[in-house]
């Protein structure tokens, strides 16, 4: 395979292993390997429950774009394959400003936001000048969350003021927008604003954006600076005075101050709770302090036994990471790099909800069922990790198909650490093995009589 940039190539990871069966050896010759075969090409950007040939609900509401899962026998049983001159993608922050056109041939919005100038398509690669909404003097933020969000130029730039973005973004509303935005390495995922609450928790984010976006503000509301352009959509102005009127309804209902309108740009601001006595207290899980620092500790002891075996974990390698199973973020907190990201994802099914205590610490992360595709396009994760997840789905979720997701949405020579009991390892090992993972397993770092092991491996096409 080619690569992009001579610094990214990944190398061959071997992951010495002192798990064992028998004679200190794992024997997987005893075990029958499902070999899983290629997809077709036509699948390569295959998203399972946004898959646009089945958006036939109304579209009121963006209903057709809500996500619609299959049922179980209409899933792929097979790999899906990077296209034709996929490289490794460029490290952060290089891949800020320049994507490889063979990993997201997509040229419809060089010509369609030309106006935006929000990429341009130069030679082999697509270059993103910035173009769209930025906001140099900005108040101080760290969590933010973008509607429609373009190609993810508003959510780049918050990266170099610290402030993380979670962009979300309709499949084929632009194509490949939200691919666009994981290529930079920008946090993403495929959604809409309709009918389905957004997959967060309250009070999660310090600021939300919308530009263009199209959501039906109040029913269908005209743009802020509609006095301005109204003759252009040919819409009575009576019309779009009522619509405005609705919005700023709604928004004093929900307690939104307005503090600042100029040109097409509008500024709500949320009240506190205690001057808005409509507000519901939601309680978010806390714990103990004492707990909660154990939990810090514990992940600081992993993480730097995962260094210790791939030693280019935080070298600007990875930039786009996943924990499939978050609990309370210690493992983002733990690495501590700015040349990487972790989506965050706390399973659906788990006992007890954290999501809101991954904000707290300013992290972003989502829930999700992992018996589902998760929202993203393939090949836009370049590790992911694991702990206790296969435990936590034993019995109610099938663990080929949760591999064949992380197979899906790992890029070609990524990573993967799993960390679990030793006899759900072994099961994975073998699946893994026919998904053409090169796997080693390793003993937990308080030494081989811990039953708790650990999983490597590297996707090798």
């Amino acid at each position: 395979m080619k690569n992009a940039d001579d610094c990214s190539v990944l190398p061959n990871l071997e992951f010495e292993s002192n798990c064992c069966e028998e004679n200190g050896k794992f024997d997987g010759s005893k075990y029958v390997v499902k070999e899983f075969r290629p997809c077709s090409a036509e699948y390569t950007d295959y998203t399972l429950c946004q898959d646009q040939m089945r958006a036939t609900f109304p579209r009121e509401n963006m209903n057709y774009r809500e996500r619609y899962c299959p049922p179980e026998n209409d899933k792929l049983d097979c790999l899906i394959l990077a296209p034709k001159g996929y490289v490794t993608p460029f490290r952060w922050p290089k891949s800020c400003d320049y994507v490889p056109y063979a990993n997201a041939p997509h040229k419809s919005l060089t010509v369609e936001k030309a106006v935006q100038n929000w990429v341009q398509y130069e030679g082999d690669v697509f270059r993103f000048p910035g173009g769209g909404m930025q906001f140099p003097q900005g108040r101080m933020l760290r969590t933010a969350l973008d509607t429609g969000s373009g190609v993810a130029s508003w959510g780049a730039y918050l990266f170099k003021k610290n402030v993380i973005a979670m962009l979300f973004a309709p499949r084929n509303s632009h194509e490949a927008q939200v691919q666009f935005a994981l290529e930079r390495g920008v946090p993403a995922v495929i959604g809409v604003l309709g009918i389905v609450k957004l997959p967060y928790p309250s009070r999660a984010f310090d600021m939300a954006h919308c530009s263009r976006c199209l959501i039906p503000w109040g029913g269908n509301g005209p743009p802020i600076n509609w006095r301005i352009n109204y003759q252009a959509c040919e819409c009575p102005k009576e019309e779009l005075e009522g619509e405005q009127k609705t919005i700023e309804d709604i928004a004093k209902i929900l307690c939104w101050e307005k503090i600042h309108k100029k040109g097409e740009i509008a500024i709500w601001r949320k009240s506190n709770i205690g001057e808005c006595n409509e507000w519901i207290y939601i309680y978010i899980y806390g714990g103990l302090v004492e707990s909660f620092q154990e939990d810090n500790e514990l992940w600081q002891k992993h993480i730097k036994a995962y260094k210790r075996i791939n030693k280019i974990l935080d070298s600007g390698r990875y930039r786009n990471i996943m924990d499939m199973n978050a609990a309370l973020g210690s493992f983002v907190a733990s690495l501590e790099s700015p040349k990487l990201w972790v989506m965050n994802v706390m399973p659906t099914i788990a006992e007890i909800d954290t999501l809101g205590v991954i904000y707290e610490r300013g992290l972003i992360s989502i829930y999700h069922d992992w018996c589902e595709a998760f929202s993203t396009y393939s090949r836009t994760y370049d590790l992911i990790h694991a702990s206790n997840l296969f435990t936590l789905y034993k019995n109610k979720g099938d663990v080929e198909d949760i591999l064949l997701e992380m197979d899906l949405i790992l890029r070609p020579e990524g990573a993967v650490i799993l960390r679990d009991q030793a006899d759900i390892l072994n099961k994975v090992n073998r699946i893994a093995t026919g998904m053409r993972w090169k796997t080693k397993k390793t003993d937990h770092e308080d030494g081989p009589l811990v039953p708790e092991k650990v999983l490597l491996a590297v996707k090798r096409y």
